[in-house]
């Protein structure tokens, strides 16, 4: 049976080959060792213990379940079950759908993402951030911050219901240009066939992709690679001039600085060469005012393109006219070739002395004259033309009101933010309140640390801190002023609590600030995607595979592995319990007579 780290990588060997064509993919789906690599990558999810429309989870994993699934595959009978729909709110008080697939179709379908990704990362156009190893939110804002110097216009893009409006027959149409493998193309429309239960009740899934289906976001990416390889072909076209001409004002200062730095070189006394210095200076200051190119240059165009799942953002160094023919473009080619709609309220042309609104940040275009010297010592305008991602105050407002953590008030027709205590947690002790704050305030943080201005999430901490602060007053029924002084550890609000092992800790409320990073990930990221994945064999695996009960001791038995959602809802009274603790593990291999009984109630 071959590794599955040799078989991912024949396979990316011909990833970024146009005109290659896989073949005979289906027989890698009867690879035990491609399910146990799988099983590896999912296992710890927490939605591998929520149970899908057959009842079934992660818990009781074994080799034979495994082999069951490739039996199946053999006879081309297996059928992936329905779907359980649930909903999840959005940001903007709507309802999201998500589909919950059964533990074995989301083990076989991150058995297809892996084939999948090995086939098209290589393929993909590095224009495109979502759902992407080594890449992110942060990496694609990162080229924006990178290409989008100078651009006059942005285009905003986003895509109607694009996840629930994937044509079946052009995404498979798209894959067999790929794959010329029918058993395997089969497979993944039943997959994207397979319907959801909501309510008792079967619907039918005619297109888009199953929400909450691990394979759905490569299948997306897959989709709109269409879209990115025609947007590619559009920048080639609209392209135009090497350089934007000059103005004449700047030539003209050109030309007479030219010439003063000529005579001082031939300068024979301080005084001509004090004057030629000066002469120098003068001029290199009204250069620094006077706009270096025209730009309004007819012979000058570029288009810069970013895409992040299904959200786009354009950057245009040209007319307004020409963004309305590129958005229309756009529009057509989605339409026409994948069967989309540009959500027209969303999709937006904006000017970039204004600010366009991408993955929650505000990009805008920076216009300043101020000046530095360059390593040359010429006098530059290093920060012209400049992308600046920033938070906006509204976006912290939101967060804040969308936590509970403030509530607005109004005094003579002045908005003012005001904390206040966050109910749902006064019955959680002092260590979880804590823990929350501070969680949201990194999370905030960790989101938002390349922002330009950074700093402000300094008024998101105050709010937070004094939102606990009332919290806590609200537990103990207690004044802020008494809560304060009852946590104080120096100049650090903490909390003390004793680990497992009795020894007394302290745990601080966040106080390392809000600096801008620069770099999140290695700045190499985005020009070579990891294209390989290495596995090596694990711990969990190798119980697994070794046929050995962890409690009873019986060895060459068919294993099944126990998991729980978290160990801190084991008591310790039971001794399977206590092993599980004793060794930080939230799995347990058994044989199958433990299993049944630790189910039944009846293993001490």
């Amino acid at each position: 049976m071959r590794n599955p780290e040799n078989v991912l990588i024949s396979l990316t060997k011909h990833s970024n080959q146009k005109d290659y064509k896989y073949e005979r993919l289906y027989r890698l789906l009867y690879n035990e060792e491609l399910y146990l690599t799988a099983y590896q990558s999912i296992y710890s999810n927490d939605g591998s213990m929520t149970k899908g429309t057959d009842n079934q989870t992660v818990d009781g994993m074994s080799v034979e379940r495994i082999r069951k699934i490739i039996v199946s595959l053999k006879d081309e009978s297996y059928q992936p079950k329905p779907a359980r729909r649930t909903y999840i709110p959005k940001k903007n008080g709507k309802m999201r759908p998500l589909g919950i697939p059964s533990f074995e179709d989301k083990l076989l379908q991150e058995v297809i993402r892996m084939i999948l990704e090995a086939i098209y990362e290589g393929h993909f156009e590095n224009t495109s951030h979502g759902f992407r190893p080594n890449r992110s939110c942060h990496t694609a804002l990162n080229e924006i911050q990178r290409t989008f110097t100078g651009v006059k216009w942005f285009i905003e893009g986003d895509i109607k219901g694009f996840f629930d409006n994937i044509n079946h027959d052009t995404l498979i149409g798209i894959l067999r240009e790929r794959i010329n493998d029918e058993r395997f193309l089969r497979l993944i429309r039943k997959f994207l066939n397979a319907g959801y239960i909501e309510k008792w009740t079967f619907h039918n899934t005619y297109s888009g992709t199953p929400q909450g289906g691990i394979i759905s976001p490569i299948l997306a990416n897959i989709y709109l690679d269409k879209f990115d390889k025609y947007v590619n072909e559009y920048v080639q076209k609209f392209n135009k001039g090497k350089k934007r001409m000059r103005t004449k004002e700047y030539r003209k200062n050109e030309v007479e600085l030219s010439k003063a730095r000529t005579a001082l070189k031939n300068a024979n006394g301080d005084y001509e060469r004090e004057s030629a210095i000066a002469l120098i200076r003068q001029l290199e200051k009204e250069r620094v005012t006077i706009p270096q190119s025209d730009p309004m240059d007819n012979k000058y165009a570029r288009l810069v393109y970013v895409r992040y799942a299904d959200d786009w953002l354009c950057g245009v160094i040209g007319s307004k006219e020409d963004c309305k023919k590129i958005k229309e473009d756009f529009k057509n080619f989605l339409n026409e070739k994948l069967q989309l709609e540009l959500s027209e309220e969303k999709t937006l042309i904006t000017n970039a002395q204004k600010s366009a609104k991408f993955l929650s940040y505000e990009i805008r275009v920076r216009h300043s004259n101020l000046t530095k010297r360059d390593k040359t010592g010429k006098l530059v305008r290093n920060y012209m033309g400049r992308i600046v991602l920033e938070v906006s105050s509204d976006t912290i407002k939101k967060h804040l009101i969308d936590t509970g953590a403030m509530k607005l008030i109004y005094h003579n027709g002045k908005e003012i933010w005001k904390p206040k205590a966050i109910y749902r947690l006064k019955n959680c002790d002092d260590l979880e309140i804590l823990d929350y704050y501070n969680s949201m305030i990194r999370g905030f943080y960790n989101y938002y640390c390349i922002a330009n201005n950074s700093s402000i999430i300094n008024s998101y901490k105050y709010i937070m801190e004094y939102s606990m602060y009332k919290t806590y007053g609200t537990k103990y029924r207690t004044s802020i002023s008494k809560v304060i002084g009852k946590f104080r550890v120096g100049k650090d609000f903490a909390v003390k609590f004793r680990n497992s092992k009795g020894f007394e800790k302290m745990r601080v409320f966040y106080n390392e600030g809000f600096k801008r990073q620069k770099k999140v990930f290695q700045s190499n990221a985005d020009l070579v995607p990891n294209t390989i994945k290495y596995f090596s064999s694990t711990k969990l695996i190798d119980r697994l595979k070794a046929r050995e009960c962890e409690l009873c001791g019986k060895t060459n038995t068919p294993i099944e592995i126990h998991h729980v959602h978290r160990l801190k809802d084991l008591q310790g009274k039971t001794f399977w319990e206590a092993l599980m603790i004793a060794r930080n593990r939230k799995t347990i291999a058994l044989c199958r007579e433990c299993h049944k009984k630790l189910h039944c109630g009846q293993l001490n």
